[in-house]
């Protein structure tokens, strides 16, 4: 059970998503996404993982959504990680912040270009009449960017949350469950094992 401590949680992190790449039937790199907006009410939901390193962890998303638009007046958030074929979670919190223009600019031009003309058309988050018009404003942007690669536009970009505690949670049988939990402090990290 030991082998949930290590020095460094970031390591066991990459360890545990590499096997949830190797087993997971889809979306490996799906994580739940928390937010709160100014008065403290929670909104959650699926985003992926497109970066990790000790710095943090990174997501990508139009900055005139829901979620963006609660990350503006509340920079605390949580993140969990589910994959039920290794039955394993990992729950992370702590403040985000915006990636570089030049990360930003080299995640966008990486997308398939269809996903990089979406990015244009979607007003994400906001009213939509129907799928008839999100489908034209689709085609009004192929047709913009025809015979031209798409830019990454202003209001489309990341984020890197800055773990401040991360939780790792295995199933045991008898729902003994081992739990791990990391805290930083002062640069260094601290480890506690919870009761399941």
């Amino acid at each position: 059970m030991d082998n949930m401590i290590v020095e460094n949680p970031h390591e066991l992190f990459e360890k545990w998503l590499s096997e949830a790449v190797a087993s997971e039937p889809n979306d490996p790199t799906a994580m739940a996404l928390a937010t709160a907006d100014g008065m403290g009410r929670p909104s959650v939901r699926m985003v992926l993982l497109k970066g990790h390193d000790n710095d943090g962890f990174v997501f990508y998303t139009n900055l005139g959504s829901r979620k963006a638009s609660e990350i503006a007046v509340n920079a605390n958030v949580a993140l969990l990680f589910h994959w039920k074929s290794l039955r394993r979670q990992i729950r992370i919190e702590g403040p985000l912040t915006p990636v570089t223009d030049a990360e930003a600019d080299t995640y966008f031009a990486s997308r398939a270009r269809l996903s990089r003309i979406g990015a244009w058309a979607s007003d994400q988050s906001k009213p939509l009449e129907s799928r008839d018009v999100l489908e034209s404003r689709v085609a009004e942007m192929e047709k913009r960017f025809e015979g031209e690669e798409p830019p990454r536009p202003e209001n489309w970009s990341g984020f890197r949350v800055k773990a401040q505690r991360i939780e790792f949670w295995r199933d045991g049988a008898f729902r003994l469950h081992d739990r791990v939990v990391y805290s930083i402090d002062k640069g260094k990290w601290h480890t506690q094992r919870l009761f399941p």
